[in-house]
């Protein structure tokens, strides 16, 4: 499970590849450890009651905490980080409205390898992707105690199982259109979308 990632771009810089309205979000740009604040990029309406409106809202960035807080009947209290079933009851609900699917902005993702390092340490595998410096990671986002949100996971890709992983972040394609079947798509459509990355397109350090 991702644990960590990098977004090495300010707010500015984001707001002008992914074309979103930046607003006074304050990222400076670096790394993003859950209970952490981060840009997420969502459909422009979380504000917005009642049916919507012909026209597309722009999108927005705001900043949310990495980590959902549990349900009641969590036998941990530890915030949900990720989402691994996509049928269960906690997350149904707004994978379904798409006004809860967001986009969370990366230039990285690590993943624990196997063994250590000649420090000892354990090792960690970046994955990068090289088609797009800063790619987007499909997420849900909840309103509870704080403005959170969880990002989506799928099966891995030819590189994530060579790392020992068995599943990976869903990446999101750069084309604006596909984007928006996230953000703004029926959920028959949107869930066509968690599939694994191209290993071709993703670089490891």
């Amino acid at each position: 499970m991702t644990m960590l990632y990098r977004l090495d771009a300010n707010a500015r810089q984001i707001g002008a590849m992914l074309d979103v309205e930046a607003g006074e979000d304050p990222w400076a740009g670096g790394h993003v450890a859950p209970g952490n604040f981060a840009p997420v990029i969502t459909a422009g309406r979380e504000f917005v009651a009642g049916p919507r409106p012909l026209q597309h809202a722009p999108r927005r960035m705001v900043p949310r905490l990495w980590g959902v807080p549990p349900p009641p009947s969590a036998m941990e209290a530890r915030p949900v980080l990720s989402v691994r079933n996509i049928e269960s009851p906690f997350w149904i609900g707004n994978l379904r409205n798409s006004e809860f699917r967001c986009l969370v902005p990366a230039t990285a993702f690590m993943e624990w390898g196997k063994g250590v390092d000649r420090a000892g340490k354990r090792v960690r595998h970046w994955f990068a992707c090289t088609d797009q410096p800063v790619f987007s990671l499909a997420a849900v986002w909840k309103d509870s105690e704080v403005p959170s949100f969880a990002l989506l996971t799928c099966e891995p890709n030819a590189a994530l199982r060579s790392a020992g992983k068995d599943a990976m972040p869903v990446i999101v394609p750069a084309d604006r259109t596909v984007q928006d079947v996230w953000l703004r798509g029926s959920w028959k459509r949107a869930k066509e979308l968690l599939l694994p990355y191209s290993s071709s397109l993703m670089a490891i350090s």
